[in-house]
Protein backbone atom coordinates (compact mmCIF):
# COMPACT_ATOMS: atom_id res chain seq x y z
CA UNK A 1 0.00 0.00 0.00
CA UNK A 2 1.15 3.61 -0.84
CA UNK A 3 2.65 5.82 2.46
CA UNK A 4 0.65 8.31 3.18
CA UNK A 5 2.63 12.04 4.69
CA UNK A 6 1.02 13.68 8.08
CA UNK A 7 0.77 17.31 7.04
CA UNK A 8 1.62 19.27 10.44
CA UNK A 9 0.79 22.93 10.93
CA UNK A 10 2.59 25.63 12.08
CA UNK A 11 0.42 28.49 13.68
CA UNK A 12 1.18 29.91 16.78
CA UNK A 13 3.99 27.38 17.49
CA UNK A 14 7.35 28.84 15.42
CA UNK A 15 9.40 26.01 16.65
CA UNK A 16 10.39 22.36 16.39
CA UNK A 17 11.32 22.16 19.84
CA UNK A 18 8.95 20.41 22.58
CA UNK A 19 5.67 21.23 20.23
CA UNK A 20 3.17 18.84 21.71
CA UNK A 21 1.31 18.37 18.12
CA UNK A 22 4.49 18.13 16.00
CA UNK A 23 6.15 15.34 18.62
CA UNK A 24 2.83 13.53 18.15
CA UNK A 25 3.31 13.64 14.28
CA UNK A 26 6.23 12.63 14.25
CA UNK A 27 5.79 9.67 16.36
CA UNK A 28 3.01 8.48 14.28
CA UNK A 29 4.59 6.27 12.17
CA UNK A 30 3.94 8.35 9.10
CA UNK A 31 6.38 10.77 7.26
CA UNK A 32 5.52 14.12 8.13
CA UNK A 33 4.99 17.55 6.21
CA UNK A 34 5.58 20.73 8.27
CA UNK A 35 3.71 23.79 6.68
CA UNK A 36 2.67 27.17 7.09
CA UNK A 37 0.05 29.29 5.84
CA UNK A 38 0.49 33.52 5.50
CA UNK A 39 -3.19 33.35 5.73
CA UNK A 40 -4.70 36.43 3.43
CA UNK A 41 -7.71 36.53 5.48
CA UNK A 42 -5.54 38.15 8.38
CA UNK A 43 -3.15 39.59 5.98
CA UNK A 44 -4.96 42.03 3.55
CA UNK A 45 -5.82 43.78 6.25
CA UNK A 46 -1.61 44.89 7.51
CA UNK A 47 0.54 47.34 6.43
CA UNK A 48 3.27 45.72 3.71
CA UNK A 49 6.11 46.33 6.06
CA UNK A 50 4.21 45.03 8.85
CA UNK A 51 7.40 43.91 11.95
CA UNK A 52 5.34 40.69 12.68
CA UNK A 53 5.10 39.77 8.95
CA UNK A 54 8.92 40.36 9.04
CA UNK A 55 9.55 38.46 12.45
CA UNK A 56 7.45 35.35 11.18
CA UNK A 57 9.22 35.19 7.80
CA UNK A 58 12.59 35.03 9.34
CA UNK A 59 11.51 32.47 12.20
CA UNK A 60 10.37 30.45 9.56
CA UNK A 61 13.58 30.58 7.68
CA UNK A 62 15.05 28.83 10.91
CA UNK A 63 13.04 26.41 11.18
CA UNK A 64 13.69 25.80 7.31
CA UNK A 65 17.71 25.48 7.99
CA UNK A 66 16.98 23.37 10.15
CA UNK A 67 14.48 21.09 8.36
CA UNK A 68 17.17 21.27 5.67
CA UNK A 69 19.98 20.22 8.18
CA UNK A 70 17.85 16.90 7.83
CA UNK A 71 16.92 16.57 4.18
CA UNK A 72 13.59 18.08 4.75
CA UNK A 73 11.61 21.54 4.18
CA UNK A 74 8.86 23.74 5.54
CA UNK A 75 5.84 23.69 2.50
CA UNK A 76 5.16 27.59 3.36
CA UNK A 77 1.88 28.86 1.53
CA UNK A 78 -0.21 32.16 0.99
CA UNK A 79 -3.35 32.81 0.64
CA UNK A 80 -6.73 31.49 2.29
CA UNK A 81 -6.69 28.32 4.60
CA UNK A 82 -9.46 27.11 2.62
CA UNK A 83 -8.24 27.31 -0.79
CA UNK A 84 -4.62 25.97 0.36
CA UNK A 85 -5.72 22.57 1.94
CA UNK A 86 -8.32 21.99 -1.75
CA UNK A 87 -5.00 22.33 -3.37
CA UNK A 88 -2.56 20.81 -1.33
CA UNK A 89 -5.34 18.03 -1.05
CA UNK A 90 -5.17 17.68 -4.78
CA UNK A 91 -1.55 17.87 -5.20
CA UNK A 92 -0.38 15.71 -2.07
CA UNK A 93 -1.08 12.27 -0.69
CA UNK A 94 -2.19 13.44 3.00
CA UNK A 95 -3.47 10.99 5.78
CA UNK A 96 -3.98 13.39 8.41
CA UNK A 97 -3.57 17.08 9.14
CA UNK A 98 -2.16 17.47 12.65
CA UNK A 99 -2.40 21.17 14.43
CA UNK A 100 -2.58 22.46 17.87
CA UNK A 101 -5.35 24.24 19.47
CA UNK A 102 -5.84 28.33 18.35
CA UNK A 103 -8.56 29.76 20.84
CA UNK A 104 -9.54 32.86 18.49
CA UNK A 105 -12.69 33.48 17.58
CA UNK A 106 -11.37 33.50 14.15
CA UNK A 107 -9.16 30.82 14.08
CA UNK A 108 -11.78 28.78 15.94
CA UNK A 109 -14.29 29.27 12.92
CA UNK A 110 -11.33 28.46 10.45
CA UNK A 111 -10.68 25.41 12.01
CA UNK A 112 -14.41 24.72 11.48
CA UNK A 113 -14.08 25.05 8.05
CA UNK A 114 -10.91 22.83 7.19
CA UNK A 115 -11.91 19.86 9.56
CA UNK A 116 -15.30 19.63 7.39
CA UNK A 117 -13.29 20.12 4.17
CA UNK A 118 -10.52 17.33 5.58
CA UNK A 119 -13.49 14.88 6.41
CA UNK A 120 -15.05 14.85 3.05
CA UNK A 121 -11.96 13.93 1.82
CA UNK A 122 -11.26 11.16 4.74
CA UNK A 123 -8.48 12.78 5.87
CA UNK A 124 -8.57 13.05 9.87
CA UNK A 125 -8.29 16.50 11.60
CA UNK A 126 -6.43 15.71 14.91
CA UNK A 127 -5.49 18.59 17.24
CA UNK A 128 -3.65 18.90 20.59
CA UNK A 129 -3.11 21.59 23.35
CA UNK A 130 0.21 23.44 23.06
CA UNK A 131 0.33 26.99 23.73
CA UNK A 132 -1.28 26.66 27.28
CA UNK A 133 -0.77 24.78 30.47
CA UNK A 134 -4.44 24.88 31.07
CA UNK A 135 -7.37 25.36 28.04
CA UNK A 136 -11.06 25.51 28.29
CA UNK A 137 -12.75 23.45 30.38
CA UNK A 138 -10.07 22.52 32.25
CA UNK A 139 -10.11 25.22 35.27
CA UNK A 140 -13.67 25.52 36.39
CA UNK A 141 -15.00 26.63 39.50
CA UNK A 142 -16.60 23.85 41.83
CA UNK A 143 -20.19 24.45 40.04
CA UNK A 144 -18.41 23.67 36.25
CA UNK A 145 -18.82 27.44 35.40
CA UNK A 146 -15.82 29.50 33.85
CA UNK A 147 -13.91 31.77 36.16
CA UNK A 148 -14.48 35.74 35.58
CA UNK A 149 -12.12 36.63 38.50
CA UNK A 150 -8.37 36.27 38.49
CA UNK A 151 -7.64 35.39 42.05
CA UNK A 152 -9.77 32.61 42.55
CA UNK A 153 -8.54 31.05 38.96
CA UNK A 154 -4.97 31.44 39.91
CA UNK A 155 -5.53 28.95 42.78
CA UNK A 156 -7.42 26.68 40.97
CA UNK A 157 -4.85 26.59 38.35
CA UNK A 158 -1.79 26.30 40.98
CA UNK A 159 -3.84 23.12 42.65
CA UNK A 160 -3.88 21.48 39.47
CA UNK A 161 -0.45 21.85 38.25
CA UNK A 162 1.46 18.76 38.38
CA UNK A 163 5.09 18.63 36.88
CA UNK A 164 3.00 16.19 33.79
CA UNK A 165 1.92 19.75 32.95
CA UNK A 166 4.82 21.65 32.08
CA UNK A 167 7.18 18.58 30.94
CA UNK A 168 8.58 19.19 27.69
CA UNK A 169 8.48 16.54 24.72
CA UNK A 170 11.32 15.61 22.74
CA UNK A 171 10.55 16.25 19.10
CA UNK A 172 14.89 16.50 18.21
CA UNK A 173 14.91 12.62 18.40
CA UNK A 174 12.26 12.18 15.97
CA UNK A 175 12.99 14.57 13.19
CA UNK A 176 14.37 11.17 11.25
CA UNK A 177 10.29 11.35 10.65
CA UNK A 178 9.72 14.29 8.71
CA UNK A 179 9.39 13.84 5.01
CA UNK A 180 12.88 14.02 2.69
CA UNK A 181 10.58 16.87 0.62
CA UNK A 182 12.11 19.53 -0.76
CA UNK A 183 9.81 23.02 -1.48
CA UNK A 184 10.65 26.74 -2.64
CA UNK A 185 10.92 28.79 0.32
CA UNK A 186 9.02 32.46 -0.45
CA UNK A 187 10.45 35.58 0.03
CA UNK A 188 8.69 38.70 2.03
CA UNK A 189 7.92 39.98 -1.37
CA UNK A 190 6.39 36.67 -2.78
CA UNK A 191 3.77 37.20 -0.21
CA UNK A 192 3.73 41.31 -1.03
CA UNK A 193 5.47 41.98 1.86
CA UNK A 194 8.63 44.57 2.53
CA UNK A 195 10.96 43.71 5.36
CA UNK A 196 10.88 45.97 8.79
CA UNK A 197 13.25 47.67 10.10
CA UNK A 198 11.62 46.51 13.57
CA UNK A 199 12.74 43.60 15.29
CA UNK A 200 12.01 42.32 18.68
CA UNK A 201 14.32 42.43 21.32
CA UNK A 202 16.04 39.06 22.27
CA UNK A 203 13.79 37.39 25.05
CA UNK A 204 15.79 36.69 28.52
CA UNK A 205 14.68 33.50 31.14
CA UNK A 206 18.11 35.11 32.73
CA UNK A 207 17.99 33.69 36.63
CA UNK A 208 18.78 37.49 37.69
CA UNK A 209 16.16 38.81 35.50
CA UNK A 210 13.72 37.04 37.14
CA UNK A 211 15.06 36.78 40.37
CA UNK A 212 14.99 40.75 40.31
CA UNK A 213 11.33 40.67 38.06
CA UNK A 214 8.92 41.88 40.63
CA UNK A 215 11.48 44.60 41.69
CA UNK A 216 12.16 46.09 38.61
CA UNK A 217 8.80 45.32 35.93
CA UNK A 218 7.35 48.27 37.17
CA UNK A 219 10.28 50.65 35.84
CA UNK A 220 10.40 51.05 32.44
CA UNK A 221 13.84 52.85 32.54
CA UNK A 222 15.05 49.61 33.50
CA UNK A 223 15.50 46.79 31.52
CA UNK A 224 13.62 44.67 33.80
CA UNK A 225 11.35 42.33 31.74
CA UNK A 226 11.75 39.20 29.68
CA UNK A 227 10.86 40.73 26.81
CA UNK A 228 8.33 37.07 25.77
CA UNK A 229 5.74 38.78 24.98
CA UNK A 230 6.20 37.90 20.66
CA UNK A 231 8.06 35.02 21.45
CA UNK A 232 4.93 33.14 23.61
CA UNK A 233 2.72 34.93 20.97
CA UNK A 234 4.02 33.49 18.19
CA UNK A 235 5.36 30.24 20.00
CA UNK A 236 9.11 30.80 19.14
CA UNK A 237 9.35 29.34 22.68
CA UNK A 238 7.09 26.88 24.52
CA UNK A 239 5.37 27.97 27.79
CA UNK A 240 6.15 24.81 29.52
CA UNK A 241 9.88 25.90 29.29
CA UNK A 242 8.68 29.21 30.83
CA UNK A 243 6.76 28.11 33.21
CA UNK A 244 9.33 25.67 34.66
CA UNK A 245 11.94 28.65 34.88
CA UNK A 246 9.61 30.42 36.49
CA UNK A 247 8.71 27.58 39.55
CA UNK A 248 12.84 26.45 39.37
CA UNK A 249 13.52 30.39 40.17
CA UNK A 250 10.58 30.20 43.02
CA UNK A 251 9.20 33.38 41.54
CA UNK A 252 5.75 33.94 41.73
CA UNK A 253 5.38 37.08 40.09
CA UNK A 254 6.76 36.25 36.85
CA UNK A 255 4.34 33.08 37.04
CA UNK A 256 1.86 34.97 37.74
CA UNK A 257 1.84 36.71 34.90
CA UNK A 258 1.86 33.13 32.63
CA UNK A 259 -1.77 32.44 35.10
CA UNK A 260 -3.17 35.98 33.93
CA UNK A 261 -1.98 35.11 30.21
CA UNK A 262 -4.86 31.93 30.43
CA UNK A 263 -6.46 33.29 32.44
CA UNK A 264 -7.53 36.17 29.61
CA UNK A 265 -6.94 33.45 26.85
CA UNK A 266 -9.90 31.25 28.65
CA UNK A 267 -12.18 34.29 29.28
CA UNK A 268 -11.81 35.11 25.32
CA UNK A 269 -12.53 31.40 24.49
CA UNK A 270 -15.72 31.53 27.17
CA UNK A 271 -17.24 34.60 25.95
CA UNK A 272 -15.83 35.03 21.80
CA UNK A 273 -18.47 38.07 22.34
CA UNK A 274 -15.91 39.93 24.28
CA UNK A 275 -13.27 40.83 21.47
CA UNK A 276 -15.57 43.70 20.37
CA UNK A 277 -18.20 43.83 23.02
CA UNK A 278 -18.10 44.92 26.88
CA UNK A 279 -17.69 42.24 29.26
CA UNK A 280 -19.98 44.03 31.45
CA UNK A 281 -22.89 45.13 29.70
CA UNK A 282 -23.97 47.83 32.33
CA UNK A 283 -21.30 49.91 31.27
CA UNK A 284 -22.95 49.99 27.64
CA UNK A 285 -24.28 52.92 28.56
CA UNK A 286 -21.27 54.87 28.62
CA UNK A 287 -21.15 58.30 26.29
CA UNK A 288 -17.89 58.32 24.60
CA UNK A 289 -16.56 61.80 24.00
CA UNK A 290 -14.54 60.02 20.51
CA UNK A 291 -12.77 63.38 19.96
CA UNK A 292 -10.89 62.07 16.79
CA UNK A 293 -8.19 64.99 17.34
CA UNK A 294 -7.21 64.07 20.39
CA UNK A 295 -7.36 60.27 19.57
CA UNK A 296 -4.55 61.48 16.70
CA UNK A 297 -2.66 63.40 19.57
CA UNK A 298 -2.73 60.10 21.84
CA UNK A 299 -1.70 58.10 19.21
CA UNK A 300 1.20 60.07 17.62
CA UNK A 301 2.35 60.92 21.57
CA UNK A 302 1.32 64.66 21.63
CA UNK A 303 -0.54 64.78 24.44
CA UNK A 304 1.41 66.81 27.05
CA UNK A 305 1.44 64.28 29.46
CA UNK A 306 4.80 62.54 29.14
CA UNK A 307 5.19 59.84 30.61
CA UNK A 308 1.99 58.79 27.73
CA UNK A 309 4.11 60.24 25.23
CA UNK A 310 6.48 58.23 26.01
CA UNK A 311 4.87 55.12 25.47
CA UNK A 312 3.33 56.12 21.95
CA UNK A 313 6.41 57.09 21.13
CA UNK A 314 8.46 53.77 22.00
CA UNK A 315 5.26 51.60 20.54
CA UNK A 316 4.99 54.08 17.17
CA UNK A 317 9.26 53.22 16.96
CA UNK A 318 9.74 49.83 17.92
CA UNK A 319 6.12 48.28 18.29
CA UNK A 320 6.98 47.77 22.00
CA UNK A 321 5.75 49.57 25.30
CA UNK A 322 6.44 48.64 28.78
CA UNK A 323 4.09 47.03 30.57
CA UNK A 324 3.32 49.81 33.02
CA UNK A 325 3.25 51.90 30.58
CA UNK A 326 0.88 50.47 28.82
CA UNK A 327 -1.74 51.01 31.87
CA UNK A 328 -1.10 54.55 32.07
CA UNK A 329 -1.29 55.42 28.03
CA UNK A 330 -4.87 52.86 28.60
CA UNK A 331 -6.45 54.55 31.19
CA UNK A 332 -5.36 58.14 29.78
CA UNK A 333 -7.44 57.13 26.50
CA UNK A 334 -10.67 56.06 28.31
CA UNK A 335 -10.43 57.95 31.07
CA UNK A 336 -9.09 61.18 30.40
CA UNK A 337 -9.72 61.53 27.21
CA UNK A 338 -13.32 59.39 27.23
CA UNK A 339 -12.17 57.22 24.53
CA UNK A 340 -13.99 54.27 23.99
CA UNK A 341 -11.48 51.31 24.10
CA UNK A 342 -12.10 49.50 21.15
CA UNK A 343 -10.13 52.43 19.53
CA UNK A 344 -6.88 52.24 21.71
CA UNK A 345 -7.29 48.46 20.99
CA UNK A 346 -7.42 48.73 17.60
CA UNK A 347 -4.32 50.80 17.31
CA UNK A 348 -2.08 48.80 19.90
CA UNK A 349 -3.52 45.39 17.30
CA UNK A 350 -1.99 47.25 14.77
CA UNK A 351 1.31 48.01 16.43
CA UNK A 352 2.40 45.57 19.26
CA UNK A 353 4.81 43.24 17.70
CA UNK A 354 3.35 40.96 20.99
CA UNK A 355 -0.15 41.43 19.97
CA UNK A 356 -2.11 38.82 21.17
CA UNK A 357 -6.29 39.29 20.96
CA UNK A 358 -7.19 37.80 24.55
CA UNK A 359 -4.33 39.61 26.28
CA UNK A 360 -4.84 42.99 23.84
CA UNK A 361 -8.93 42.75 24.65
CA UNK A 362 -8.91 41.91 28.39
CA UNK A 363 -5.90 44.57 29.29
CA UNK A 364 -7.81 47.35 27.46
CA UNK A 365 -10.84 46.57 29.03
CA UNK A 366 -9.41 46.24 32.57
CA UNK A 367 -8.13 49.91 32.17
CA UNK A 368 -11.79 50.78 30.96
CA UNK A 369 -13.05 48.94 33.79
CA UNK A 370 -15.41 47.48 31.38
CA UNK A 371 -13.98 44.10 31.80
CA UNK A 372 -14.14 41.21 34.26
CA UNK A 373 -12.31 41.28 37.37
CA UNK A 374 -11.25 44.96 36.07
CA UNK A 375 -9.84 48.15 37.52
CA UNK A 376 -13.16 49.95 39.24
CA UNK A 377 -14.10 52.70 37.07
CA UNK A 378 -12.94 55.22 39.76
CA UNK A 379 -9.70 54.31 40.10
CA UNK A 380 -8.09 57.13 37.23
CA UNK A 381 -4.02 57.19 37.17
CA UNK A 382 -2.73 60.27 37.42
CA UNK A 383 0.31 60.69 35.39
CA UNK A 384 2.09 62.81 36.88
CA UNK A 385 2.10 60.84 39.84
CA UNK A 386 3.36 57.63 37.74
CA UNK A 387 6.20 59.45 36.48
CA UNK A 388 7.14 60.50 40.07
CA UNK A 389 6.67 56.54 41.21
CA UNK A 390 8.58 55.33 38.29
CA UNK A 391 10.47 57.73 36.33
CA UNK A 392 11.45 60.15 38.79
CA UNK A 393 14.58 61.18 37.03
CA UNK A 394 12.68 61.41 34.07
CA UNK A 395 15.34 58.50 31.99
CA UNK A 396 12.14 57.16 29.93
CA UNK A 397 10.89 60.06 29.05
CA UNK A 398 13.92 62.01 27.68
CA UNK A 399 14.83 58.09 25.89
CA UNK A 400 11.08 58.60 24.33
CA UNK A 401 10.13 62.43 24.03
CA UNK A 402 13.41 63.90 22.42
CA UNK A 403 11.20 67.48 22.58
CA UNK A 404 10.62 67.06 26.83
CA UNK A 405 11.29 70.27 28.68
CA UNK A 406 11.41 72.39 24.80
CA UNK A 407 9.17 75.24 23.88
CA UNK A 408 7.99 72.49 21.19
CA UNK A 409 6.72 70.23 23.29
CA UNK A 410 2.49 70.37 22.80
CA UNK A 411 0.92 71.71 26.10
CA UNK A 412 -1.46 69.61 28.32
CA UNK A 413 -4.28 68.54 25.95
CA UNK A 414 -6.36 68.37 29.19
CA UNK A 415 -6.26 69.25 33.13
CA UNK A 416 -6.19 65.73 34.90
CA UNK A 417 -8.28 67.30 37.45
CA UNK A 418 -11.13 68.48 35.21
CA UNK A 419 -10.62 65.14 33.48
CA UNK A 420 -10.89 63.15 36.18
CA UNK A 421 -14.10 64.53 37.84
CA UNK A 422 -15.61 64.61 34.08
CA UNK A 423 -15.00 60.83 33.75
CA UNK A 424 -16.01 59.97 37.07
CA UNK A 425 -19.84 61.68 35.97
CA UNK A 426 -19.55 60.29 32.39
CA UNK A 427 -19.37 56.97 34.05
CA UNK A 428 -21.90 57.21 37.15
CA UNK A 429 -24.61 58.46 34.37
CA UNK A 430 -23.46 55.86 31.86
CA UNK A 431 -24.16 52.95 34.72
CA UNK A 432 -27.11 54.55 35.97
CA UNK A 433 -28.42 54.63 32.28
Amino acid sequence: MKDTYILFWHRRDLRIKDNIGLYNALTSGHKVIPMFIFDSEILDDLPKNDARVTFIHKELEKINDTLKENNSSINVQHGKPIEVFKKIIDTLDISAVYTNHDYEPYATKRDKKIAELLKEHDIEFKTFKDQVIFEKEEVLKNDGDPYVVYTPYSKKWLENLTEKKYQSVDCESNYKSFAEKSFDFPSLEDIGFEASDIQPVPFSLDDDLIDEYEDTRDYPAKDGTSRLGPHLRFGTISVRKCVQHALESKNDTFLKELIWREFFMQILWHHPESAKNNFRSKYDGIQWRNNEDEFKAWCEGKTGYPIVDAGMRQLNETGYMHNRVRMITGSFLCKHLLIDWRWGEAYFAEKLLDFDQAQNVGNWQWVAGTGCDASPYFRIFNPTSQIKKYDKNHTYIKEWVKDFGESSYPEEIVEHKFARERCLETYKEGIED
